[in-house]
């Protein structure tokens, strides 16, 4: 047993050594410029959209448009709020400021700011190529507008074999290995317990249909959110005099200045666009999926709600976690990093209730990412087999992808961020070339958009009004 268990836990080193170095090559500054450079190429051309329509954003958020064969706008922004909240927006900030420097944060919000322009046309390209399955259901996202839009069903079939294992198989490790890491910290309970009652309590609700998950998102992503961003603001109150000290060191540190917890410039353009990239989801191709499930007028409904949607999760959510974690006077350590510096900076902002409150902050941005990843799951599905596979074969998904999500519990951490980074940077580089080639649909759905508004009326879509007739299924 001895010669087995040092075999397998060489062969675990090995191959974590493996996927960093993988990890390494794909977010190359390559792809950060590609990210970087598409999502202001789009922003030009839209005339920053998320400027101009920041008034309509807010108004279609809570528009109410009756939906009987998918799911209702708000829905659909609260699953892929819920889907984006999770540990990217607590260990992934703290992580990307230990190892990319305070300046990394600088630009998180810069590629929020960019990348809404992505963010908003992949959702009205998932929400323009968008189909019905055979229970009257919407589905769409990236697998279909590259089956439709570029007329190459491999490639579509290549992302959507790399969104299964990611979003929907893999990736939600990360999230249940730093819940059950707090859990132990805060409630000295045994981690592989926790892992255990988190998948249980997962298996039940994926259990039900695609419109039962997006309402328990819809339940749980607005409340979440909003106690969050509160008790930031509570601590920010607390230490209000080093605020300023905060931005400028933010700020500097993200042009190579002040280089303080490891942080350059390279490193904190990496890891910032990377963490901010893995919180927001802007450009990789996952929330287009939830997008596509909702009863629209307009696809440019859509693509408005998810850019507020990218608004809320980096802006508000990451800074928060960042200025709460940098107000606290706790230095981020080899030991501290990720998670745990977050709880030791609550800790000394909040005393013994910080850890707890991070806990069950954690419960909550983990479970409705685990949620929306198997929204995206079951969309994915629908493509791949064209048409809904049978109840037994989603039972037993189901049952295995809850117990993929449980092994991460007892998997070394890093190993787990570094297959989640790969599979997020594979999606972005197949899915940011594509919208950027069907940017012009975009751009026509909005001028059709702006052109309906201007006339006072509700817009409505038609795919003929920009040549779109033979290739979509839904707005004929």
């Amino acid at each position: 047993m001895c010669r087995l268990e040092r075999g397998f836990n060489v062969f675990m080193e090995a191959f974590s050594q493996f996927v960093g170095h993988v990890d390494s090559m794909i977010w190359s500054m390559v792809l950060v410029l590609l990210c970087l450079g598409v999502g202001l190429y789009l922003s030009i051309r839209m005339k920053f959209p998320r400027i101009r329509f920041l008034k309509e954003m807010v108004h279609l958020l809570g528009a109410k448009e009756e939906s009987e064969n998918g799911i209702t706008p708000f829905q659909a922004f609260a699953t892929t709020v819920g889907a984006r909240v999770g540990m990217g927006n607590i260990a992934g900030v703290a992580s990307a400021i230990y190892f990319g420097g305070p300046g990394s944060v600088f630009w998180m919000w810069i590629i929020t700011l960019i990348g809404a322009a992505s963010a908003y046309t992949e959702s009205a390209l998932g929400q323009a190529y968008k189909v019905k399955n055979p229970d009257g259901e919407y589905m769409g996202g990236p697998a279909y507008y590259i089956e439709k839009g570029l007329k190459c069903k491999p490639y579509a079939i290549l992302f959507a074999v790399v969104a299964f294992l990611g979003p929907g198989f893999l990736m939600p490790g990360v999230q249940i290995n730093s819940l059950v890491t707090v859990f132990e910290e805060a409630f000295s309970v045994n981690k592989i317990m926790v892992g255990a009652i988190c998948c249980v309590i997962l298996g039940i609700v994926v259990y039900g249909s695609i419109k039962r998950i997006a309402k328990i998102a819809e339940m749980l992503a607005p409340v979440m959110c909003g106690i969050y961003i509160l008790a930031a603001v509570v601590i920010l109150g607390l230490n209000i005099t080093k605020l300023p000290g905060i931005l400028e060191v933010v700020v500097s540190s993200a042009f190579g200045k002040h280089a303080v917890f490891g942080g350059i410039l390279g490193s904190a353009v990496s890891w910032g666009v990377k963490r901010g990239i893995y919180s927001n989801e802007a450009g990789i191709g996952s929330a287009p999926n939830a997008s596509a499930s909702a009863q629209v007028s307009h696809p440019i409904k859509q693509g408005m709600v998810q850019m507020l949607s990218v608004f809320i999760d980096t802006l508000l959510l990451c800074t928060a976690t960042a200025m709460m974690c940098m107000s606290s006077g706790i230095a981020p350590t080899e030991e501290l990093q990720g998670a745990p510096w977050v709880q030791e900076a609550l800790r000394e902002s909040l005393g013994g209730f910080g850890p707890i409150f991070i806990a069950i902050a954690m419960v909550l941005f983990a479970f409705t990412t685990l949620l929306g990843n198997c929204f995206y799951c079951d969309n994915l599905l629908n493509y791949i087999h064209k048409g809904e596979p049978s109840k037994g074969f989603m039972k037993g998904f189901r049952l295995i992808s809850a117990l993929v999500v449980f092994l991460g519990a007892g998997m070394e951490v890093s190993m787990l961020w570094n297959i989640s980074d790969v599979l997020m940077g594979v999606m972005a580089l197949i899915n940011i070339p594509v919208i950027l080639i069907l940017s012009n649909i975009a751009l026509k759905a909005l001028a059709d958009y702006e052109k309906q508004m201007k006339a006072g009326v509700n817009p409505v879509f038609k795919a003929k009004n920009i040549d779109l007739e033979y290739e979509t299924d839904c707005w004929n």
